[in-house]
């Protein structure tokens, strides 16, 4: 997990994990509040009847990449009633313009559909991707308009995208990436998920999403 300013507060457990496969690691155990997720002190406004449920991530953050898989995976189960938004976030300077980079996508409807090639041109590839051209050159190819993305990447609205997204990371509290926000009342994560035991990130990444759907249960929208 990447970190920012403040540390997550974890308790060392004890797991008897051996002989077991991942997905049975991820269920031998009981989520505590403090511990494995941690609630708001008030529950941000939501759309009556809904449940949002937020990944706050990264492009740049490899956990991200490898819990994309683990994403890609649960999104088909969730139930009608949750609504899953992706958002980057703004960690440091150095993150702003992959920022702007996914809220541009956003705009153009295309954020969804190249996000495994900007993860794999990254983290596999080794191309920062880190100016327009850059990612015109990767992304055009494939059908990206590269005059339209140029247009929409300086446009305001894009910035007011990016502030919206910017207070409510804050309003989360979020510190760390990669993150669920559910429903606007609780917070996990595969760091918290596996809070300081032993364990391989894909099982760490099973558990926040048994955690997230646990918690997603627990909320009537």
């Amino acid at each position: 997990m990447i970190r920012l300013n403040r540390r997550q507060a974890a308790l060392a457990t004890a797991t008897t994990l051996a002989g077991l496969g991942p997905v049975a690691q991820a269920q031998t155990f009981t989520p505590q509040e403090g511990r494995h997720y941690r609630r708001l002190p008030k529950r941000l406004a939501a759309t009556p009847g809904k449940v949002e449920v937020i990944e706050f991530f990264l492009y740049t953050c490899p956990i991200c990449f490898e819990f994309e898989t683990q994403i890609k995976a649960w999104l088909p189960t969730l139930p009608p009633h949750v609504e899953f938004k992706p958002m980057h976030v703004l960690f440091q300077a150095v993150t702003r313009h992959y920022q702007r980079l996914f809220f541009t996508l956003d705009a153009m409807g295309l954020e969804s559909k190249y996000r495994s090639t900007i993860f794999n041109a990254i983290h596999r590839a080794g191309n920062p991707l880190d100016t327009p051209d850059a990612v015109i050159k990767l992304l055009g190819p494939l059908g990206l308009d590269g005059e339209k993305f140029k247009a929409t990447f300086n446009a305001f609205g894009v910035g007011s995208r990016i502030n919206a997204a910017n207070q409510l990371a804050n309003a989360y509290g979020i510190d760390g990436v990669p993150t669920l926000g559910i429903g606007g009342l609780y917070l996990t994560s595969p760091e918290m998920a596996r809070n300081q035991e032993r364990l391989p990130r894909e099982v760490s990444g099973q558990r926040a999403v048994a955690i997230a759907n646990q918690l997603i249960a627990s909320l009537k929208g």
